[in-house]
Formats: structure tokens, C-alpha cells, sequence
């Protein structure tokens, strides 16, 4: 069957369909459209019927559905996860759902049952009405007849189609229908009381996550942290998946005021996924002290070698150990709006700021040299590099920034990648490849060995809002295949050479973060449940995943 051929709705509800469709179609109409009627009257089976030809694959582009969402007895966390989630997005509230929804302006079509049943009709309308402000949006919501959804959405430009007008129906066709579907419905806002213990973190990663959803939402007590840490992860945890991936997301998320028992429950029912968690720090933590959010992160090197660098939103720079995340120092200089860190061997720091323009800062004291020696040293490979790219960033000002032993990388907002070489022979020396089809989002950069030779070369890895993934080594023209492509911008990259050769971490706009074992082709997936920011990989295949109420490190099985 094509997505062009649909089936006829049942209980006579032909010409409501046909409507429907001509709503879709009909770029001058409302963006909102109420479904109303009676309790039972087939307002559920109509949106049914919609979005089982909306989302089938080949659905012509102005009959498509991109989002579905049963409200019934459904929290506002659990809608916005569930929207979200659907719609490639990361949200933690309705705020943030329309402002992420706003940035993507595709058109996007949203059908939401169920509404009077849910179980905070009020917020929900608030957010149906945010949304139907959006130009590009489209909402189908069924509301109740009488109700006070309807009452408060009614308002405006807006379409109400009422099936309890016999002008929606085929009086014969639904007598039919009615007598061969006797289903007894769900009560609207009744729970299935599956969650046999809400301390228990088998019993909660095994029920069904809207259901824990609405009761942790509704709840005060903290059930052993274990409440805090899903409304932390809520996005991740609500996907399908099995109770061991639930605990993994949930032991990431564990604050330390959680009961200690719990930790150890989540790690053993935790045990047959890919990953582990190294450790996790939260917002509000006191041991090891909470270290900030982590905007932007990069592995320390040089002086800074087991450490990992975190720039936080207000622009403080802070190291922190790999190995248990104590605090064990801070950059004199906050640095507003950093957008990216890169940790040089020298023992400077280079921080590219919100206006995409160089900051660098020297970790600690550095002996200085006799006046024989700086004559011999100077100029410095770095600080040539340091003033190539202070000049280009003058003029095209950088969106990412990384750096390895031999060159710096910056992007721009085109979707080109800059190279500045770092070493003695070549200092300063700019190459330049155009990888995106967008603005650069993220950069990794690296050495790895040429085949047959002792030496190494710089390889950089480029993420882009365009979806992609791109290698370049910029002593070569650039791979025109990409690394890796998904229809969600790259939020952060990092990358390593490892003993099992390099190592490639990537995180995208959706919320999942890949690690790749580039030669090896094999990769694993992990979603925290907030928007992630950035990403530190070290040589030991160590992840630090930097967000705004979280900074977490995973280790690979």
C-alpha cells in the first residue's frame, strides 16, 4: 500500500477525515484545530485513523504526522519527553520544548488526544497554546464538549470540528462500527498500578516510565534520590529500552545525597550494559563539591595531564581530576560566553569566547628563561600560531576550537575548518578546508602514526549543524565522505588515539552520545537525558560529558 492511499475511517466518519485532510493541505488555515464531541463519541478513533496513514513511510509531505501523544492520564514532563523525543529534540520543560521547536522552522504537525484526561489539563493548554503560536507548527488536540480546554483554547484563529454535529457522520456506517468494537476504554487518569515500589531501583526500571513519570512529578518524597535522578533523566529514560539501560541512565544521574544503597543497586542492575559510570557530579552535590556546569570541556595535557578542563556558563575555567572529579584549580580570568577550550602541552589554555575571538591563559606559574634562552626560544611555535589566528578570527570569527601537539583548529559560521600549525618548522601556517553545508558546531583534534613511519600527522575531526560528522587530515584534501551523518545537528565531538587505534566521541542535538572505534567500525550509544554541551575523551577511552546540572564520566565495558 503507498503512504498516497488511505483506508476509509471507521464509524462513518468520512467527511470529518476528508476535512481533516483539507486542514492539513490548507497553508492559510488555522494552525490549531480542536477535535471535540462527547465522551466516546470516536474523537480517539478519528485522530487514530490520521495519524496510522500520517506516519506511514512515502505519506505525502502535507498529509504527514511527526508527532503523536496519547495525553490521557499523561504528567507535562512525560508530554514534553514524549514530544521531544519524537521530534529530535531535547527538552526538560515547555519552555524549552518551544524554544527548540521554534529554532527548526520545517513544518511539523502535532496530534494530541486526550487532553481533558490528562493529568494537568491547565499546563497542557498553556503549552498547546505556546505552540500553535509557532508559524510552522500545526496541532490536532481532542478536546471534550463542555470543557474547559475547549473553553480556554476556542479563542482566536481556530478550527473546531465538533463530531457531535451529524454533518461529521454517516449515521449507517457508525451503527456498524459501534456494534463491532465493544473495547472497554481506560479510565481517564487511572494508573495501572505496576509500580509495585517506588524505592526499589529494579522495580522502577522494569515499570512503565510514563507511569513512574506522573507519580515522581506528583510526589515529594525522594524515594532514595532515585525521584530526583529521573526528573533529571526523564527523556532517556521514558525511550524503550531494557531495565538494565534505565539503570544505567538512572546511576549517571544519582546525586550524592541519594542513599548509598542505592547507587550499588543501580551499578549491579546496571552490569549488562555497555557502559559504566566512572563517576557522576550533580548540581547541589557537596562530596566532591559540585564543579559547575559543564559548558565546555577539554583534556588537560602537559601540566595538565590527568585533568580535565570545564568552563562553566558564567565563564569560570576550572580543572578537575579524570579520576574522580576533585576540584584542583581554576584560571585566574572568567571568559563570558566561552563557546569551546582547548588545553595546549605548553601549559596554556586557549579559550575562544562568545564573540568567537581568542582568550589564553597560562595554568599556573611558568619559569621563565635566561635572557640567552628566550633569545634562542622566541618566537615560540605557539605564539606564532596564537597571533595567525588572532588575526583570522578578527575577520572571521570562530563558532568551535580545538588543538593538538601539531595544529589548532577553528570553525566558522560557513561551515569551514582552519588550520594553524603548531610545530617548529611551520608555525602559523594556515590551511583550509570547507566541510559543512552549515556552521561549524564542534572540533576534536589529534596525532596519529603514519603507516611505516615514526612520525605522527594531525588528523581533525569537524561537527557541523548540518548532521555531519567530517575527517580532515590537513596535510591532505579532505575525505568527501562524511564520518558519520544523522538528521540532527553535532553538538559536541572529541576524539583520541588510543591502543585500539582512534577513538571518536560524538553528541547530537536529539541527546544521544556515540562512542566509535573508527578502525574497528564498531560503536556504542549513550543518552543522558539533558542536553549534553560538550564531551572530553582521554586516551583511556574515559567520557566526560559536560551539561548544564551534570558532568558525568562513563567507561566502556
Amino acid at each position: 500500500m503507498t503512504g498516497d492511499k488511505w483506508d476509509r475511517p471507521e464509524a462513518g466518519r468520512d467527511r470529518a477525515a476528508t476535512a481533516l485532510l483539507a486542514w492539513l493541505a490548507d497553508p492559510d488555515a488555522p494552525r490549531l484545530c480542536l477535535v471535540s464531541g462527547r465522551e466516546r463519541c470516536g474523537k480517539s478513533t478519528l485522530l487514530a485513523w490520521l495519524v496510522g496513514h500520517g506516519t506511514r513511510p512515502g505519506t505525502l509531505p502535507a498529509r504527514r504526522v511527526h508527532a503523536f501523544f496519547p495525553l490521557e492520564g499523561q504528567s507535562v514532563r512525560g508530554t514534553v519527553w514524549a514530544l521531544a523525543d519524537q521530534l529530535g529534540v531535547v527538552a526538560r520543560s515547555p519552555a524549552e520544548l518551544v524554544e527548540a521547536l521554534s529554532a527548526d522552522k520545517r513544518r511539523t504537525v502535532l496530534v494530541l488526544p486526550g487532553l481533558d484526561a490528562s493529568v494537568d489539563p491547565a499546563t497542557l493548554t498553556d503549552l498547546v497554546r505556546a505552540l500553535s503560536g509557532l508559524e510552522h507548527l500545526r496541532l490536532l488536540v481532542e478536546t471534550r464538549s463542555g470543557g474547559d480546554t475547549l473553553a480556554s483554547l476556542n479563542s482566536g484563529e481556530v478550527a473546531v470540528m465538533d463530531l457531535d454535529d451529524s454533518q461529521w457522520t454517516d449515521s449507517a456506517r457508525e451503527a456498524v462500527s459501534q456494534a463491532a468494537h465493544t473495547a472497554p476504554r481506560r479510565s481517564p487518569g487511572l494508573l495501572t498500578g505496576t509500580v509495585a515500589d517506588l524505592d526499589d531501583p529494579w522495580a522502577i526500571c522494569s515499570a512503565d516510565p510514563w507511569e513512574v513519570t506522573t507519580i515522581f512529578e506528583n510526589s515529594t518524597d525522594s524515594h532514595g534520590g532515585l525521584r530526583a535522578a529521573w526528573l533529571r533523566a526523564g527523556q532517556s529514560l521514558c525511550r524503550e529500552q531494557d531495565a538494565a539501560g534505565r539503570a544505567l541512565t538512572l546511576w549517571a544521574s544519582l546525586g550524592d545525597s541519594a542513599d548509598p544503597r542505592v547507587g550499588v543497586e543501580l551499578a549491579r542492575l546496571a552490569s549488562p550494559s555497555a557502559w559504566a559510570v566512572e563517576w557522576a557530579r550533580t548540581r547541589g552535590d557537596i562530596s566532591p563539591p559540585w564543579p559547575g556546569p559543564g559548558l565546555a570541556l577539554a583534556v588537560g595535557r602537559g601540566q595538565l595531564s590527568g585533568q580535565i578542563i570545564l568552563a562553566d556558563h558564567g565563564g569560570t575555567l576550572r580543572a578537575i581530576a579524570e579520576r574522580g572529579a576533585t576540584a584542583t584549580g581554576r584560571l585566574p580570568q572568567s571568559v563570558p560566553e566561552t563557546r569551546a577550550v582547548a588545553c595546549l602541552a605548553s601549559g596554556e589554555v586557549w579559550v575562544l569566547d562568545g564573540r568567537g575571538q581568542l582568550c589564553m591563559q597560562k595554568w599556573g606559574l611558568t619559569p621563565r628563561s635566561s635572557a640567552i634562552a628566550a633569545l634562542l626560544d622566541e618566537p615560540q611555535p605557539a605564539k606564532r600560531a596564537a597571533g595567525a589566528l588572532t588575526a583570522h578570527l578578527a575577520d572571521t570569527p570562530g563558532t568551535a576550537l580545538a588543538a593538538s601537539d601539531e595544529a589548532v583548529a577553528v570553525g566558522d559560521a560557513a561551515g569551514a575548518v582552519h588550520t594553524f600549525a603548531l610545530t617548529a618548522d611551520g608555525a602559523g601556517a594556515k590551511r583550509r578546508a570547507h566541510l559543512h553545508t552549515a556552521r561549524v558546531t564542534a572540533l576534536a583534534a589529534l596525532e596519529i602514526p603514519i603507516d611505516g613511519s615514526p612520525d605522527t600527522t594531525a588528523l581533525v575531526y569537524s561537527g557541523g549543524a548540518d548532521g555531519t560528522v567530517r575527517a580532515w587530515a590537513p596535510a591532505l584534501e579532505p575525505d568527501p565522505a562524511a564520518v558519520t551523518a544523522r538528521p540532527h545537528a553535532v553538538r559536541a565531538v572529541s576524539a583520541a588515539y588510543t591502543n585500539a587505534g582512534v577513538v571518536l566521541a560524538v553528541a547530537w542535538a536529539d541527546g544521544l552520545v556515540e562512542l566509535r572505534h573508527v578502525d574497528a567500525g564498531e560503536s556504542r550509544a549513550f543518552r543522558p537525558g539533558p542536553p549534553v554541551n560538550a564531551l572530553a575523551l582521554t586516551r583511556d577511552e574515559r567520557l566526560v560529558i559536560g551539561m548544564d546540572a551534570s558532568v558525568v564520566c562513563l567507561r566502556p565495558r
